[in-house]
């Protein structure tokens, strides 16, 4: 018998696959006798390539074989199919959801804790600023307290009967921009705002229930990594820009107006200079657009005579709370990799980063010093929370108006979800419990469906939110390779625990209205985005290989593709990506609203960018080595 051939080679063989702990994830949820061999049958081919690189980036090439067989049609039949296989795959392990890391070994309840915090903060945080935002935009018909209840009764059932509880809902810049453009609609053309809004959700309810049925979810697979990271880093980019314009805005007003200085009542208001009156909603999906919360409404104060005098003061003091907001709670985040303290201390450190920072600099601001004033959100307590729109006051060409925006509206809501889910399930994180495409959208649909009839909120998937949802409740090591330090992620607690606490905790926030909530200053909500764009950076490949630009060859990380690519070939790629994120940023950032309203459209266009014209410009396998799916 040959050497290769005996018991301890055969073992030696299957030892060494089997050492991917991706792969052997991927080897748990095959069904099929076929599906298993087919897969060590890659997982072979893969090890015989020359691929010297870091497992964190090697691992990519064996994920969720979605790229090896075209989409056909028969994978979208039968009806229902998706939902059904949702259901069987994650109804067994429900109950865990709620015990791990409570029961039995590998207790995490103090991790529970503080995932359970940030999040809380990270989720009231822009629900007070969309809200604020749609309470200006409605004319009062859509406040903060009904964004707050909308958050709260949304988050709480999705945590309680989704498939991938990591996802976390929020309501974002876009869906703001539609209940802006919805509001003019009804003022052109004297039509009862609840009511119309009320059936736009119903249609996109509607349309989001037969994508979920259809299993149109599986479209989603044409989108490569590359498309999320551009749309990844399209997001950092408007966090960061919007609070720019946030601290602008605060600055016009409190700086350069020319009703705190009579000296300079000649001076042109900085508005007029910007055109900043026109640029609200220029984030596509950010669910934490600080541009939305800097209206000149919303700088004023709740009382209409404000008892103290503006001045330079606020302006300068709120651009250093920004900044100190965002310097803290960074610098608590990377507390993990510093040698102070005990490592428990410091993951716990880390982990509250986001709550300490934003309680630390608003009392630093509401105490340390009161007799600088700083700007208010507005708030209604006679709002009306339970109010069911009146459906049989529209006419059929209005219901048939509303049903063209409610299409418009599902694909955007289709695209998030299974776009930020899909960044949730990443083989990156080692989730083991399975995905939920399907169903989950499902029930976004009939989450909606209430919100709507009750004139709250719409609500979807949040970025950068649930990857940093999945991280917080991660268990990181850090690795060498070939002399260069890698965080990788052994496992993750997945719970429904944190998600249904926060959306508690948000709910009975509404108790907490509109004192103290309101001594949170808005600058630290613009320190908060920051910190968001920030850390949703992390691991960005398009963001890596733009850093390559600047960077000395010799320096270049001993990645994958570096190795296998010509330098040129890289360059000609990022570039190619720049371009892309150029023609989003376009469209997204837009001062007309309707152009922003086309914007899923123009996602869906970057298919045929990248199945068609890429290959005509960079070769196949050059492709494929930097365009591994994670």
């Amino acid at each position: 018998m040959k050497s290769t051939k005996t018991a301890t080679e055969v073992g030696r063989t299957f030892a060494t696959m089997f050492l991917d702990i991706t792969f052997r994830q991927k080897l748990l949820k095959t069904r099929t006798v076929e599906e298993f061999k087919e897969a060590l049958v890659h997982q072979r081919q893969l090890l015989t390539v020359a691929n010297q690189g870091p497992t964190s980036h090697r691992k990519s090439c064996v994920s969720i074989q979605r790229h090896h067989q075209p989409l056909q049609l028969k994978d979208l039949l039968p009806v229902g199919k998706g939902i059904w296989e949702d259901i069987a795959r994650r109804f067994p392990v429900y109950p865990l959801d709620f015990t791990d890391g409570i029961i039995g070994k590998n207790k995490a309840v103090g991790k529970y804790i503080t995932t359970t915090l940030f999040l809380y903060f990270a989720c009231l945080l822009p629900t007070i600023a969309f809200g604020s935002l749609n309470d200006e935009n409605t004319d009062g018909a859509i406040g903060v307290q009904k964004t707050m209840a909308g958050q709260s009764i949304g988050g709480l059932l999705y945590a309680l009967f989704s498939g991938q509880p990591l996802v976390v809902l929020l309501t974002t810049a876009p869906l703001a921009l539609y209940t802006h453009v919805i509001r003019g609609i009804c003022d052109d053309y004297n039509l009862d705002f609840s009511t119309f809004y009320a059936w736009t959700g119903l249609w996109n309810s509607f349309f989001l229930a037969l994508y979920a049925f259809f299993n149109l979810s599986l479209i989603m697979s044409l989108f490569k990594r590359s498309t999320e990271e551009i749309i990844a880093l399209f997001i950092s980019i408007t966090f960061v820009l919007d609070a720019v314009k946030g601290m602008v805005k605060i600055f016009q007003k409190y700086y350069y107006s020319d009703s705190l200085w009579s000296y300079s009542a000649d001076r042109t208001p900085l508005k007029s200079l910007l055109g900043l009156g026109a640029s609200l909603n220029t984030s596509f999906h950010s669910a934490l657009n600080t541009s939305l919360l800097a209206s000149p409404q919303g700088l004023a104060s709740m009382s209409g005579h404000p008892s103290y005098h503006a001045s330079r003061e606020t302006a300068v003091l709120s651009l250093l709370i920004m900044l100190g907001t965002l310097w803290l709670s960074y610098t608590l985040y990377q507390f993990k990799k510093s040698p102070y303290l005990h490592p428990y201390m410091r993951e716990i450190l880390s982990d509250c980063a986001l709550p300490i920072s934003v309680l630390t600099f608003s009392l630093i601001c509401s105490y340390g010093f009161r007799e600088i004033k700083m700007s208010k959100f507005r708030y209604n307590p006679r709002e009306n929370l339970f109010k069911i729109a009146e459906m049989h006051s529209l006419s059929l060409k209005a219901i048939s108006s509303a049903m063209g925006l409610g299409f418009l509206l599902s694909m955007l809501f289709f695209i998030e979800q299974n776009l930020v889910a899909a960044l949730a399930n990443a083989p990156e994180n080692r989730l083991v419990k399975g995905t939920a495409y399907h169903w989950d959208l499902l029930l976004i649909a009939v989450i909606n469906m209430g919100l709507s009839l009750f004139g709250m909120p719409w609500i979807h998937a949040a970025y950068p939110h649930s990857p940093l949802h999945v991280r917080a409740l991660a268990h990181v090591e850090e690795r060498v390779e070939n002399g260069h330090i890698y965080e990788t992620i052994v496992n993750v607690k997945e719970t429904r625990l944190t998600t249904l606490g926060a959306s508690i905790l948000v709910g009975f926030s509404l108790l907490l209205l509109p004192v103290p909530l309101q001594w949170i200053p808005k600058p630290v909500l613009y320190g908060l985005f920051l910190y968001i764009a920030l850390t949703s950076i992390d691991a960005n490949q398009l963001f890596e290989r733009l850093a390559l630009l600047f960077k000395d060859q010799a320096s270049y990380p001993p990645t994958h593709y570096i190795r296998r690519v010509p330098q040129r070939k890289i360059h000609y790629f990022t570039g190619l990506q720049i371009l892309q994120l150029l023609l989003l940023c376009a469209f997204g950032m837009s001062p007309l609203p309707y152009m922003k309203m086309i914007f899923p459209l123009i996602m869906i266009a970057m298919i045929p960018i990248r199945y068609k014209l890429l290959p005509r410009i960079i070769e196949a396998k050059y492709l494929d080595a930097m365009d591994a799916e994670h």
